[in-house]
């Protein structure tokens, strides 16, 4: 228990609400910022009484000193999230995650507040590690030839097929997308601040998050909200490429329980310290496996699988969480056959 303030920048969003609600339970005082983007939130949320809530955006400097005040630590949610629609998208990612989070660390600074946690993603590695007959390799991007021709799957420079490896926190990172990109300039950013000032940050890579309060009909949400979508419409998933994608499925509430296990240890470190932690379920499932328990448990379509791709996707990325449950003690709560069957009929978040 405890009766510090936390500031969740954010807060209001699908991660960072359950964030605040498992911080409340845990006995924190929460204020939230939060802009309340509408092409997020569609209609305005309501905030129970027990949260101080400052609606303003992250980017500026006096809203953000303003949230900083009486503040001890801080759980940094606020970001543009997906791989966006086109490149047009690239100038609001930049702004919004990289100026946001510059912004943030700055007031921080002023502020004297020395303790942060921060949402990265599993993007940041690329393509993930993988495994040939000469060993543990990182794949090039693939081919749009390839793909036109249905080779989803990297293959080497000789062309034999690659095994998917679990990939660990000090793997070379190889961001491939402007939404990646960004989140890894986040980790260098809380990195610089940390050495600067002697603060103390986690960033938490997460893995394809889902539960009930996902924004529904949005480009930006992720693959699972795009197929309860589409079974809500009464239409089939459609899955891209052949349904064979890997993916580690994580419940929000155990990405909430996360947080506050990195939160915990960010008390105990010295100054001067950062330190990355992939989140996931620790069990590895396909987008088609995926669409297919979505559709059993709401009676929904069968998913359709239909073979299109989109260039700046990953084939395969999956990652090791053992360094967060061996250093923070923390394990993951929710299976995947209870999680969809849960998500499957949960209601979602609405959005213009």
């Amino acid at each position: 228990m405890t009766d510090d303030l936390l500031l969740v920048t954010g807060g209001a969003g699908f991660v960072g609400s359950a964030i605040v609600a498992a911080a409340l339970e845990r006995g924190w005082a929460v204020r939230v910022l939060d802009d309340l983007r509408p092409d997020v939130h569609g209609a305005r949320p309501t905030f129970e009484p027990r949260i101080d809530f400052v609606e303003g955006d992250v980017r500026d400097p006096a809203t953000v000193d303003r949230a900083l005040d009486g503040v001890s630590a801080v759980c940094h949610q606020a970001a543009k999230v997906g791989l966006g629609v086109d490149f047009q998208d690239a100038p609001d990612y930049v702004s919004t995650n990289e100026l946001g989070t510059a912004e943030l660390l700055a007031a921080m600074d002023r502020a004297g507040v020395d303790r942060l946690v921060v949402a990265s993603s599993m993007v940041v590695y690329g393509e993930g590690a993988y495994r040939s007959s000469a060993g543990i390799v990182r794949p090039a991007p693939r081919r749009i030839t390839d793909l036109d021709l249905g080779v989803f799957d990297p293959r080497d420079d000789a062309g034999e097929l690659l095994t998917p490896e679990l990939i660990a926190e000090d793997a070379p990172l190889d961001p491939r997308n402007v939404y990646a990109i960004t989140k890894l300039t986040q980790e260098h950013l809380a990195t610089s601040w940390a050495r600067s000032t002697g603060g103390r940050a986690a960033a938490l890579r997460y893995h394809n998050v889902y539960g009930p309060g996902m924004p529904q009909n949005t480009p930006y949400a992720g693959v699972a909200s795009l197929f309860r979508s589409a079974i809500q419409r009464g239409e089939a998933p459609r899955v891209y490429e052949d349904g064979a994608q890997r993916r580690d499925f994580v419940h929000v509430r155990d990405v909430a329980s996360a947080n506050l296990a990195a939160l915990d240890w960010t008390s105990s470190q010295p100054a001067d310290t950062f330190r990355a932690f992939n989140v996931g379920s620790g069990h590895v499932h396909t987008i088609g496996e995926m669409a297919e328990a979505l559709s059993r448990h709401a009676g929904g379509l069968e998913p359709v699988v239909t073979g299109q791709y989109r260039s700046g996707d990953v084939r395969h990325i999956t990652a090791s969480s053992a360094r967060l449950q061996t250093e923070l003690g923390w394990a993951p709560s929710v299976s995947f056959d209870e999680g969809m069957k849960e998500f499957a009929t949960a209601p979602l978040r609405a959005s213009v």
